[in-house]
């Protein structure tokens, strides 16, 4: 599917949808329990995947209810599956069940679409491995599809914490089920490490103790999960990037940006990130609201060492800024959905941004860039579409992204959000 925008002014108060980040763990984390209820999820493709895995060990996630999902969980002892576990293009999905599946005493098999089966594993299957389980690509290159059992009971790994830090999160949500816990060393410096503080949040939410050590993460075995009545699930900051950005650049009077709660998610730096441009905003944070109005920006440099998934969002607000927006630490956003480094950089090219790709950097400079609408490639990532869309909303002329349907990922419903707040677009 295509979508074409036009230049516009936004206004208004939009809802940011639940956190893909916090629904892919409670979803597990209700999986390894006797059951629990799940309110607030975003029911999404990279989330329906986390249901599909958690079903097909023998868990049962019943969607009759619109606000929440009501899990019966498999309680810590995963099923061998009956046929392949299909991950399609979560990547969340695929590490986090990984671990699972290490659980098992007979074999798993994960696999998904051309993306993810190029994205990196190795570091998750050498730690299974460490644990006496079996974990093979059967590429022998450390990409899906994987085959994983062994009924790992526990123990020490050691892996780096530059590649992803769900390897740590995959790791923790198994371990607290296992006899002896799983106690990981990091041999790297953690990139993203606020999304294993989000871990430790929903972990905790479900009677489940882990913690930071001095050399990595903790977490005891023998332990059971359980949610208690419910878990509710917050709104995603990442998801909300795009509209703060889009109120930022275009709107007319103000938009506010509603379940803006405080919470563990280091993409809640989106907020500092436009005020240091020069974004006039207010966070309401007991409300959970978050108004912005349109302000002349100006570059910055931004670190994306925890916060990748704001890359695409930031370029695109440099390439509306003045002055230059250096976006560092950026090497591992190239092992996304797409490279998302490349992407930015050469497609806002073609919008008329000046932009420099380097190997851990995104330089955009904005007082060079004269936007203007044209046919870019949303890269088949959602991260990418929702971005340039917000980009096409102060380009001159009409911008067409190509592959919008897969904002499904992770906001599925952004292009009528967009539309209700004044958004031309077909």
């Amino acid at each position: 599917m295509d979508v074409t925008i036009g230049e516009s002014t936004v206004s208004g108060t939009a809802q940011a949808p639940p956190s893909k980040s916090y629904t892919h763990r409670a979803i597990l984390a209700a999986g390894h329990s006797e059951g629990a209820t799940v309110r607030n999820p975003l029911v999404s493709a990279d989330t329906r995947a986390t249901m599909r895995a958690v079903e097909a060990y023998g868990g049962i996630v019943d969607r009759s209810d619109e606000s929440a999902l009501a899990v019966t969980g498999f309680d810590g002892r995963p099923e061998t599956p009956d046929d392949v576990i299909d991950c399609a293009n979560s990547g969340t999905t695929t590490r986090l069940v990984t671990a699972t599946a290490a659980l098992g005493e007979g074999l798993t098999v994960l696999t998904g679409d051309d993306s993810l089966r190029s994205r990196p594993q190795g570091p998750l299957l050498d730690a299974i491995e460490q644990l006496g389980g079996r974990a093979e690509s059967t590429r022998a290159n450390g990409q899906a599809p994987l085959v994983v059992g062994g009924d790992v009971g526990g123990g020490h790994v050691a892996i780096p914490g530059d590649v992803s830090s769900q390897y740590v999160t995959a790791l923790l949500m198994a371990g607290a089920v296992t006899d002896a816990g799983i106690d990981v060393e990091l041999t790297t410096g953690l990139k993203s490490s606020p999304y294993v503080d989000i871990t430790l949040e929903v972990l905790d939410a479900f009677g489940v103790d882990a913690e930071q050590t001095d050399d990595g993460y903790s977490v005891a075995g023998g332990q059971t999960y359980d949610a208690g009545d419910a878990y509710d699930v917050p709104g995603d900051f990442s998801s909300m990037s795009y509209l703060l950005a889009a109120g930022a650049l275009a709107t007319e009077d103000e938009l506010t940006v509603t379940s803006a709660f405080p919470s563990a998610q280091g993409d809640a730096a989106i907020v500092e990130t436009l005020e240091r441009m020069g974004a006039g905003l207010d966070w309401d944070r007991e409300a959970g609201e978050i108004t912005v109005r349109r302000s002349d920006l100006s570059g910055v440099e931004v670190g994306v060492e925890d916060t990748p998934d704001l890359l695409p969002t930031i370029a695109t607000l440099g390439a509306a800024a003045d002055g230059v927006t250096r976006i560092t630490d950026a090497e591992h956003v190239r092992y996304k959905e797409t490279d998302r480094v490349s992407a930015m950089a050469e497609e806002l090219t073609k919008l008329g941004a000046e932009v420099e790709e380097r190997e851990d950097e995104l330089v955009v400079y904005g007082e060079e860039s004269e936007l203007r609408g044209a046919t870019v490639d949303g890269r088949a990532d959602h991260r990418i579409v929702m971005s340039l869309a917000v980009a096409g909303l102060v380009a001159d002329g009409e911008t067409t992204v190509t592959g919008a349907e897969h904002v499904d990922v992770s906001f599925p419903d952004f292009f009528d959000v967009l539309e209700g707040l004044g958004v031309r677009l077909r």
